[in-house]
């Protein structure tokens, strides 16, 4: 039996498809558009997504046993918001999760709400990246097509719309949205109130590992499909990428060096962040969790090496970084491209290096580069250490986690043990375990997980590396105060 996982990426849609003891059997990648309308906006063309994911999925099975397929599921982006009208026609590009031009939108829910209230309606504060300031954003700045929604849904939703008729969500990518309430698990009506939307207009609700429909006879034609393929709710990409790496049951840690960097911790109980720094979000194996996101990551690398000194040898920009030279680094970088979400909460906040002289030299801004996404990571950890997760050890993954250089920075900068699996391959995998679990192969994720991810390799923190790096974190945690001021 063949299960299909799809990453609905920003960048990019991965495909794989998987049998039912883990092993990979195919992956296709398909590229589609970026648009940056203006400063700090993020867009995409959800036709994009779905020619995307049929041109990818008749891709995937193509040679092979088509009718062996059984269940496909779809990991998203969270947090992007995409309207259809009467006629399910979308109404404008989807606004992403990295788009910061709902600040205005955020200080009202914040500070005329209030923090305290949102809590109480959703578990979460108000982030630029969150669905209900972008809704509220349209209200203001496009009425006559505010005035046409009849669907608001998130991504990933929308393709399983196309795929299936069905108009459904699921919690861990709801949560995403501030119009939910995680704890209970349904829509918040006071939120409902606040963005002036009416209840109808958002999906109904099932849990990540069930089956939602199957795909429609189109839809299948066009993929290269049989009739009767299942699919699953899904799950947002940040919750799907910890699954792929077995993290589930209480404490259990992942961090993401994606585009975005997460810190993703599993709870068996509803809990929250009592700064606001991080997400209090529904788990995909029916738990919760709490995440904190960087908006930068792994893409803060992508752009000083793409953009900036122009080259594509990654291995080799950090071959001279050697292990005398980690915690002594005189350059520091914050990594604000995009502004931040954890622990700041400011789409506002930019990117700089700090401690130049005429004494740098190129690796001395690469390593800078590096150290600053690790010591965002670790503004996020100990947020999650100050609401009471004890977090000695993590799984790693993302494009950025594939660099040993990088692996070790987080390691020492962090001190953490970091766990790295045999195979990583992101949210389609934990797209494509959900879909295993939909269809009945495995009682739930835990089983899943259990069965299907193993360690490779593990990295334990240099313990005089890791005394060299607290004195620069020291340092790291009060630039962004006194550069934010000017």
């Amino acid at each position: 039996m063949y299960f299909i996982g799809v990453d609905l990426g920003t960048s990019a849609m991965k495909l794989i498809m998987m049998d039912e003891t883990g092993k990979i059997w195919r992956s296709v990648s398909k590229e589609y558009p970026n648009s940056f309308p203006k400063p700090g906006w993020s867009e995409q063309e959800p036709a994009d997504w779905y020619a995307a994911c049929i041109s990818g999925v008749r891709e995937l099975v193509e040679g092979v046993d088509a009718s062996l397929v059984r269940g496909l599921s779809i990991a998203g982006q969270m947090h992007g918001l995409v309207t259809l009208d009467e006629h399910d026609e979308v109404l404008r590009p989807a606004i992403l999760w990295n788009d910061g031009r709902s600040g205005e939108e955020v200080s009202f829910l914040n500070g005329e709400i209030g923090r305290e209230r949102l809590v109480s309606f959703t578990g979460n504060i108000a982030f630029a990246g969150f669905t209900a300031p972008k809704i509220i954003w349209m209200q203001k700045n496009e009425p006559e097509l505010f005035s046409k929604i009849k669907k608001i849904m998130l991504p990933k939703d929308y393709l399983v719309y196309r795929l299936t008729g069905e108009f459904v969500t699921e919690p861990s990518d709801a949560s995403g949205m501030l119009l939910f309430d995680v704890k209970n698990r349904q829509w918040s009506d006071d939120m409902i109130a606040i963005c002036g939307i009416d209840r109808e207009w958002l999906p109904q609700v099932h849990e990540s590992y069930e089956v939602v429909g199957e795909i429609r006879g189109d839809a299948a034609s066009d993929m290269g499909l049989p009739s009767g393929v299942k699919v699953i709710a899904g799950v947002g990409d940040n919750a799907a990428a910890a699954i792929g790496m077995g993290v589930t049951g209480e404490g259990a840690c992942n961090i993401s060096l994606g585009t975005s960097g997460t810190l993703f911790i599993s709870r068996d109980r509803f809990s929250l962040d009592p700064g606001n720094a991080l997400h209090s979000f529904a788990h995909a194996d029916g738990s919760y969790h709490l995440m904190g996101c960087m908006l930068s990551a792994a893409s803060c690398n992508k752009w000083w090496m793409d953009g900036i000194i122009g080259t594509d040898d990654y291995a080799a920009e950090q071959s001279g970084i050697s292990d005398d030279r980690l915690g002594r680094n005189p350059v520091m970088f914050l990594p604000y491209l995009m502004g931040e979400r954890s622990p700041h909460n400011d789409p506002d906040a930019r990117a700089a290096f700090i401690g130049m002289s005429m004494d740098t030299c190129r690796p001395d801004m690469t390593q800078a580069v590096l150290e600053g996404v690790a010591f965002g990571v670790r503004d996020m950890l100990e947020a999650a250490r100050a609401a009471g997760c004890d977090v000695r050890t993590s799984r790693i993954c993302g494009g950025g986690a594939k660099s040993p250089l990088w692996q070790k920075i987080v390691a020492d900068v962090c001190d953490l043990t970091l766990e790295i699996p045999e195979c990583e391959e992101g949210p389609g995998m934990g797209a494509a375990m959900l879909s295993m679990v939909g269809c009945g192969v495995y009682s739930d994720l835990s089983e899943a997980a259990a069965s299907i991810v193993r360690i490779r390799e593990t990295i334990s923190p240099d313990r005089e590396i890791v005394k060299r790096y607290e004195g620069k974190y020291k340092t790291y945690i009060k630039l962004y105060p006194a550069l934010s001021n000017m």
